[in-house]
């Protein structure tokens, strides 16, 4: 019976461990690296050129892009990375002509 209640114990205390872990927060270098990642790898951005800063999970883009298809991508995907609080879209469109 005592063995049971440690191991019921055991649990609970691995459960409550990881549910803490959960809530801690995502650091801004961390939200950088992933957005410029995604950024990147997406072929209708192509966002390696793009300006990514993050304060308190409030994520600023910069830079420019071809279309406003590819300013509102760019917003959208960075809006999914875990841990962004805000976007603040900077990115201009380049002027042709």
């Amino acid at each position: 019976m005592n063995s049971k209640i440690c191991a019921v114990l055991a649990i609970l205390f691995l459960l409550a461990s990881v549910c803490l872990a959960a809530d801690k927060p995502i650091s801004d270098d961390l939200i950088i690296d992933q957005v410029r990642i995604k950024l990147s790898a997406d072929a209708e951005v192509k966002g390696g050129a793009l300006g990514v800063d993050c304060k308190q999970g409030v994520v600023t883009l910069s830079g420019s892009v071809e279309s406003p298809r590819q300013k509102d991508k760019a917003a959208k995907l960075t809006k999914k990375i875990k841990g962004v609080k805000q976007v603040i879209n900077n990115i201009e469109i380049k002027k042709h002509g």
